[in-house]
C-alpha cells in the first residue's frame, strides 16, 4: 500500500466513526520544534551532568532542586513553541464532533493552545505550578524568569505539576482516559514509542472498530494496527 492510499484509508476510517481518540506521545510534538525524548537527536542522547531520567525524577528533584531546575528550565520550558498541523488538525476534529478525546503524554500544552477542549494530560503540564507550602499557582512564564530555585512569595518551593519518574499518575486523569479509550470506535495512536508505563498501558482499553498507528519508528503494537503510517504525525493528519 502506498503512502496516499494509507492515508486514503485514514480518511475513511475517520469519515466512517464518530468516537474518535487520539493518543499521542513526544513525537506529536516534535514538528513545534521540542526535542523527544528517545529519538538519536532526543534529550536521552544529548550530553548533560546527569541522565535527564535521572534528573527528571522525584528523588532528585528533592534532593538536586538546584540542578534539577536549571535543566527543567533549560530542557522542558520550550514556551515559543507553536501547535503544528497535528494539533490543529486534532483540534478541528473535535470541533465537528468527530473526535471525543485527546490522551497525552506530551507536557507542554500545545494541545490546549491549538483549541483542543477535551484532553487528558498523563503526566501532567509545564503550565500549571504550584508552592508545596501554601498551594498557591503560579504559570510557566513566572518559573522561566525565576533565578534559580522558584520561590513562592510565602518562601514556599515551587513545582511544576508534572508526573516525574517515581511519581504515580493522577487517578482522575487515568479514569478519564480510560473511559474515552474504552468508548472510542477509532482510535489513533500517534509519535509515541509505547515504551513508558503505565500510560501505554492504557490503550489496551480499546475494543473499538479500528486501530491506527502513526509513528516514524517501530512500536509495540504494530502488530495489532489495522492500518500503520510510518511517517510524520503533522504530515499525515494535515493530510485528512
Amino acid at each position: 500500500m502506498t503512502a496516499e492510499e494509507r492515508i486514503g484509508r485514514l480518511k475513511e476510517y475517520v469519515e466512517e466513526s464518530s468516537r474518535i481518540v487520539f493518543f499521542g506521545g513526544a513525537g506529536v510534538s516534535t514538528e513545534s520544534g521540542i526535542p523527544d525524548f528517545r529519538s538519536t537527536d532526543g534529550l536521552y542522547h544529548q550530553e548533560w551532568k546527569y541522565p535527564p531520567e535521572t534528573i527528571l525524577s522525584h528523588s532528585f528533584f528533592v534532593s538536586n532542586t538546584e540542578e534539577f531546575y536549571r535543566f527543567y528550565k533549560k530542557k522542558m520550558l520550550c514556551l515559543d513553541a507553536k501547535p503544528n498541523a497535528a494539533h490543529k488538525k486534532l483540534a478541528e476534529l473535535e470541533e465537528v464532533g468527530k473526535l471525543t478525546a485527546v490522551v497525552t503524554q506530551n507536557i507542554d500544552g500545545l494541545h490546549q493552545l491549538a483549541g483542543s477542549k477535551k484532553v487528558y494530560e498523563l503526566h501532567g503540564s509545564v503550565h500549571r505550578n504550584y508552592c508545596q507550602k501554601c498551594g498557591k499557582f503560579y504559570d510557566a512564564a513566572y518559573m522561566l524568569k525565576a533565578e534559580g530555585v522558584p520561590r513562592c512569595e510565602c518562601g514556599g518551593l515551587i513545582k511544576p505539576d508534572v508526573v516525574l519518574y517515581e511519581e504515580g499518575l493522577d487517578n482522575q486523569t487515568i479514569r478519564g482516559a480510560v473511559e474515552a479509550i474504552a468508548h472510542a470506535d477509532l482510535l489513533i495512536i500517534g509519535g509515541t514509542s509505547l515504551a513508558v508505563y503505565p500510560a501505554a498501558g492504557l490503550i489496551d482499553y480499546f475494543t473499538g472498530k479500528h486501530l491506527v498507528v502513526i509513528n516514524r519508528a517501530a512500536t509495540p503494537k504494530d502488530s495489532h494496527a489495522d492500518l500503520l503510517i510510518q511517517a510524520n504525525i503533522g504530515e499525515v493528519l494535515s493530510g485528512i
